[in-house]
This record gives C-alpha cells, structure tokens and sequence, in this order.
C-alpha cells in the first residue's frame, strides 16, 4: 500500500513516501502536489524517499512534472534517502542528474542552491516522454 505523508519544517514542505509508486499510486502523489503546490509557496520541496520500495515509469513521471511544476514558480525539488533499489531505477533514467539527490532527509533540508534555473535546460528533456 502506498502513502504520502505531507510535513513542513522552517526549511522545506516534507512528501515521506511509503510503499510501491506505480502507476495507480503516482495519482496520490499527484493530488497531494496539486493541494500543496496550489497552497502556501515554500521554495523547496523534498522527497523522503526512505520508504519507498519501488518506482516505476509512472512515478518517474510524476516526479517529472512536481518537479517541472516547481521550476516555473522558482522552487526546487529534491530526493532524500532514496534506497539502492529506487535509486538504480533513478540512475538509468537520468533522473538523479536532474533532480538533487541527498543521502539523507537532514542532507536535503540544509542543502543550498535552488537547482535547475527556470527556464533553462533543467536536465530533463530526455525525461519528458516518461
């Protein structure tokens, strides 16, 4: 079963993602953002990915389009804690090179820089299809 735990803290608004995110439950994740992201502006938004047991071409996408979605406002995605399982499906995709990776929660909550500057080439054009 998949879950999305949404938190804030001083630095960042906090999505703790439990479970397999796959093509039924990236719609979660999407819903979420939508109630998030169309609320209180916040400049980063992190992942918690130390649940996460597996992700598919659907939550590729959908973290694609968070991310895409941020960039326009001049936020900035980032991934935390990502397991080696998630993180080999985020290494062939590419998705590690355009999304910040952190090791840990902390990591990614103290780390600076914004990331890709809207409207650059932020990393993802070979991720669009996904």
């Amino acid at each position: 079963m998949f879950s999305v735990q949404v938190s804030s803290t001083a630095q960042a608004r906090v999505f703790a993602l439990r479970g397999e995110l796959d093509y039924e439950s990236a719609v979660q994740l999407h819903e979420a953002a939508d109630q998030v992201l169309g609320g209180t502006r916040q400049p980063v938004l992190v992942v918690d990915c130390t649940g996460l047991e597996f992700c598919d071409s659907s939550g590729i996408g959908c973290l694609v389009r968070i991310h895409q979605r941020l960039s326009a406002q001049g936020a900035v995605l980032r991934l935390a804690a990502v397991p080696a399982s998630v993180a080999r499906v985020f290494a062939l995709t590419g998705l590690d090179q355009a999304i910040p990776v952190h090791a840990t929660l902390d990591e990614a909550l103290g780390a600076s820089g914004s990331g890709p500057v809207p409207g650059s080439d932020d990393g993802l054009s070979s991720l669009r299809s996904a």
